[in-house]
């Protein structure tokens, strides 16, 4: 038990930002490793597709919040702070925004989709320099169907106060996700005018990718954090006439800011 929790991140945004994206606890003072919780909470920025194969950008602010350390009684501190190697298991969270016709011209004929909401978990092994995960999430409202991630890390520590990532990513997602997002009903087709093709894809892989994150320790109290994504849609996402007449490639930046409370609640 004393491995669970070892991380939790939160990246909610107005538009798809995935959990576990920005900000992970860095190096925890000696003060502060005799606490029994340390939460960063702080506020980002990300600059992204509109909507998944969306060509056009936006800016959207989302709040982060990342535990160092948590205690349970009866437990104990069943994440440990500075601990850097072994299994790890977090929470992980997305919010899609809503996506309706008028959001851009390559959208005409389709219907909206209203805003969707993703909760599941995810779970990895971690050493000083390596890391590997995997999570699954199941949708509400907007969608019902399932997502997931896996990807590899390498991870370089230049300086004690930097620390960075980098590697290989790749998504996937059950067919009513699919369906959803990159399917065109027959009434869709023949609403668009002749833009988009009627289209009904299956589950799987539908992205594969790189990302590169970096994190600062200002002080004890404040990080800074930035992160860049590159995804290529592949298979029958990249086969949608959404896709066709959107971007396959897709790319985002963030940047966002964290502080450091430390504090206990029991005795």
């Amino acid at each position: 038990m004393n491995k669970l929790l070892s991380r939790a991140v939160l990246a909610l945004a107005l538009g798809t930002v995935s959990g576990a994206a920005l900000a992970e606890s860095g190096r925890i003072s000696n003060q502060d490793a005799s606490r029994q919780f340390v939460v960063d909470l702080g506020v980002g920025a990300v600059l992204k597709p509109r909507y998944e194969a969306a060509d056009s950008y936006l800016v959207y602010p989302f709040p982060i919040v990342s535990v160092g350390r948590f205690y349970l009684p009866g437990l104990g501190q069943v994440v440990e702070g500075n601990r850097r190697s072994g299994v790890f298991f977090y929470p992980s969270f997305n919010f899609i925004g809503e996506r309706k016709a008028s959001d851009s011209t390559d959208l005409t004929g389709t219907e909206t989709i209203d805003w969707a909401f993703e909760l599941g978990l995810g779970g990895g092994f971690r050493t000083h320099h390596f890391r590997t995960f995997a999570e699954v999430r199941q949708g509400f409202n907007g969608h019902t169907g399932q997502v997931g991630q896996i990807g590899i890390d390498g991870i370089v520590y230049p300086h004690e106060k930097w620390e960075l990532s980098f590697g290989p990513r790749a998504d996937f997602a059950t067919d009513e996700y699919m369906d959803t997002y990159f399917g065109v009903t027959a009434s869709e087709a023949a609403n668009s005018g002749g833009r988009l093709a009627a289209y009904d894809p299956s589950g799987g892989f539908k992205s594969i990718g790189v990302a590169a994150r970096a994190s600062y320790d200002w002080n004890d109290d404040f990080r800074l954090h930035i992160q860049g994504d590159y995804d290529r849609l592949i298979g029958e996402a990249a086969d949608s006439p959404i896709a066709n007449d959107g971007g396959k490639n897709q790319f985002s930046v963030g940047v966002g800011v964290t502080y450091r409370f430390a504090f206990d609640l029991f005795n």
